[in-house]
Order: C-alpha cells, then structure tokens, then sequence
C-alpha cells in the first residue's frame, strides 16, 4: 500500500515514505508496537493512517487487505493506543518569541508561546446524550480545545468536551487540571477576557479618533498573529477526512482519534520538509471558534489590561511616526 513511492505513500498515508518508517519505528519503540503472525507492524499504520485520511468504514478496508472486520477493529485500536502513548514526544515544546523578533507580525508579543482557539469535531453519541452535545448550529459534536505554535504545530489539545459546553467550563478546565496551561506565560487569542496569561483583543469604545485608530491597529496585529491556530485546525481536518464528518465510532474512541491527529500532524510537520497540504491551503478560517460567552470562572486582570493597553500605545505610536 505505501512502498511503491512518495505519492502513492501521500495519498494512502498523508506522510512520504521516510515520514512513514520513523513513525513505525517510534511506535516500536516508544509505542511499544508490535506485529501480530498475521500482520506486520508496517502494514497495522498503513491501514490505520489510511482509515484516518480517508475515512474509509471497516467493510471497505475488509476487501482491500483480506482480513476480517474484527481483526481491522482490533488493530486500528492497538495503534490508536501506541500513538497516543508518543503524546510527550511528538506534542511540540513551546518557544516564547525572543526579544529581539523580527518577524512582522510576532514581534510585537514579546514571550508569546502560541495562539489558543477551539473547533467543533462531529462525534456519535448516544440518543440520550445527544442534548450535551448538540451545538448552537444544531450539530452533535465535540468542543476541542487547541494551542499552536507560530509554525503550526500543536503544543496542548484538549479533547472530550460536549458540544453544548461554555467555553467557561472548557477553559478553566484546561488551565486548572493537571498538566494544563499553567506552565503557559502568554496567548494570542480571542473572545476570552483579559486575564493573567492570555491576551485578546480590544474591544473597548474609543470616544477620540486616534483611540479608535488605536484599537483598530493592534486588533489587525493580534488577528494576524492568531490566525495560525485557524490555518492549524485546516490543516488538520483538511489532511484527516475522518474529523470532517459525522464518526461511526463512539465517542470515547473518536475523542482519542482526534488528539492522535494531532500528534500526526505535528510528526508530519517535523518529518516533512515541505507540507504538501499547506501550499493548497490559501486562506483558512474555521467558522468554528469558541463562542464567546461571558466568562465567569477566569476572572478578568486589571494588570493584564493596563499591559495589553501599553502595547497597543506602543504599537499605534510606532505606526503613526512611520507615516511621517
């Protein structure tokens, strides 16, 4: 399915070749992935990958490798399992921006770790607990949480919550567990209020042109910088088809499919020196943030404001006297 060269290895597997065989090996080892007498552990991740990208149901993969429909369910969950177990390696480290940044649109948020958003995923849940998980567009689906890099790797992902869900709940939730966002300094994001750790944008009304002017010039900054988490949620639903529709897994399961996407999109992005999928995408914007809702648990910081306010001075100032 995926020696025959590169491109018939992309269109199966989403990865090349060499991307391909460091993933087996990693599963080997760290994964602790092992073949089974009648399957090899090479041809176990093609056929998960190609399930994955392709969102092919199991009676369709029955007649393409000969195996039987329990034997596919059986191995699809024991590579999800070893993919998951590579979370602490292929999850990126985030580097906050340097000082002395030249990047045009990062360089203004000195020690920013990433841009924070969340996306709905469809999910299949029982009759019963369709109503938790119905959204406001009347779909059944999962609210993930994510954090990316300004190269688009994910740095934090967090899965399981229901579609109906305050992104109050989700948030709190996300920097309050163990292992959370707390080891975070800053965030590029929107529709969270200013609180310690995470930056938006401005929404305040400003009564004097120049202030209006003000708003409107670090709000173009702050949308620039976190549109990378929007590009990293189309990268990822445009190169994993099985996160595009309706799962026929349930939702425990598909919740684990979900973060192993995004463990595969970073080896992708780390393994692959060029993206095939990024040079497709022009312009990507979910349509699938968090809503926005007032939030009750993460109590705004006065702190945060007068800072984020001193930068969006600095910011309008230094545009304004290059004008001039």
């Amino acid at each position: 399915m995926v020696f025959n060269g590169d491109l018939e290895c992309l269109e199966n597997t989403r990865m090349d070749r060499h991307s391909f065989h460091r993933l087996c090996d990693m599963l080997k080892t760290t994964g602790r992935l092992s073949a089974t007498r009648n399957m090899n552990v090479e041809e176990m991740v093609a056929m998960f990958l190609h399930i994955v990208a392709h969102d092919v149901k199991n009676r369709v993969i029955k007649r393409q490798i000969a195996r039987s429909g329990e034997t596919i369910s059986r191995q699809f969950n024991k590579v999800l399992n070893s993919i998951i177990r590579l979370y602490d390696d292929l999850l990126e480290k985030p580097e906050p921006v340097p000082e002395d940044s030249t990047d045009s649109v990062w360089k203004w948020f000195k020690n920013c770790l990433g841009a924070l958003d969340g996306t709905y995923i469809k999910v299949n849940v029982l009759a019963e607990d369709r109503p938790r998980y119905r959204t406001r567009k009347n779909e059944i689906a999962t609210n993930v949480l994510g954090v990316c890099t300004q190269d688009l790797k994910f740095i934090y992902v967090l899965t399981g919550w229901e579609g109906s869900a305050a992104d109050s709940r989700i948030l709190r939730n996300a920097v309050f567990r163990t292992n959370g966002l707390r080891a975070f300094i800053t965030f590029v994001m929107r529709d969270i209020p200013m609180a310690k750790d995470f930056l938006r944008h401005i929404e305040r009304s400003y009564s004097k042109v120049d202030g209006q002017s003000l708003a409107r010039n670090v709000n173009m900054k702050h949308c620039l910088a976190r549109n990378v988490i929007e590009r990293c949620f189309g990268l990822l639903k445009g190169r994993w088809a099985i996160l595009r529709t309706k799962s026929f897994y349930p939702v425990k399961i598909q919740c684990r499919i979900i973060t192993a996407c995004c463990l595969l999109h970073n080896h992708i992005r780390r393994e692959m020196p060029i993206d095939p999928l990024e040079n497709e995408l022009s312009e990507v914007t979910s349509g699938q943030g968090l809503d926005g809702d007032v939030i009750r648990y993460v109590e705004t910081s006065d702190i945060w404001s007068t800072w984020r306010d001193d930068l969006a001075k600095e910011m309008f100032n230094k545009w304004r006297g290059a004008r001039h």
